[in-house]
């Protein structure tokens, strides 16, 4: 499988491409720095410089020609404000998924938030409220294509070890997850294409992920 991870230098991106690579699958890591170029290598990765701010739909879906699935982790990260909120967590993701419908690419993971789909808490700010509003967006656009989308909203993220296990479903009522179990169930969700056009929310808890997966993928009982 060749997977293609807009955002290729976040630290869940990192994880996924790690773990992905270990498992023989081919990962290209997009990045806006050069700098993060030599990280992606080592993990088994490889990269490509792209600023997806900068760049049209006829490059993306160039780079997306034999790709088997893409994966949108990319944000404008801490620090950024009301506007690149809209242009990298919601119009990039638009780009990735217009580019991978012209380049004939169906699987399309998106890491979303979880708050996602109502209205912001009160009292966060505007760049929060503009952050919310961009992933709101970004998912409705998803959702609306003829792709085979899975969306996570995962839950506060931390840099705890992984456990293995967590609580995956629709609504799971707020936690936390470590970045390491977020990527190993993306990594789970990439080898399992039955799995398609959900919105799941994801944070910790006692449910091995693999068992996780199988059961939302599991025909619902008559």
């Amino acid at each position: 499988m060749h997977i293609v991870i807009a955002g290729g230098h976040g630290q869940i991106a990192l994880r996924l491409t790690e773990a992905m690579a270990a498992r023989g699958h081919a990962v290209t890591g997009l990045v806006r720095n050069p700098d993060h170029t030599e990280d992606i290598t080592a993990i088994g990765g490889r990269p490509i410089v792209l600023d997806l701010e900068q760049a049209d739909v006829e490059h993306v879906s160039g780079l997306l020609e034999d790709v088997d699935a893409v994966v949108f982790a990319a944000g404008a990260g801490p620090g950024s404000g009301v506007d690149r909120k809209d242009t990298v967590d919601r119009a990039a993701s638009v780009l990735m998924a217009d580019a991978a419908e012209q380049a004939g690419v169906t699987r399309f993971l998106q890491i979303s938030t979880m708050g996602a789909g109502r209205a912001p808490e009160p009292g966060r700010g505007e760049v929060w409220e503009a952050y919310i509003e961009a992933k709101t967006r970004a998912e409705d656009d998803l959702r609306s294509r003829d792709l085979d989308w899975v969306i996570v909203r995962p839950g506060r993220l931390t840099d705890d070890e992984p456990t293995g296990t967590v609580t995956l479903a629709e609504a799971v009522g707020g936690g936390e997850i470590a970045r390491a179990d977020v990527a190993a169930v993306l990594a789970a969700l990439l080898e399992a294409p039955e799995l398609t056009c959900r919105t799941l929310e994801l944070v910790g808890g006692g449910t091995p992920i693999a068992d996780a997966i199988a059961t939302l993928a599991a025909p619902e009982q008559a």
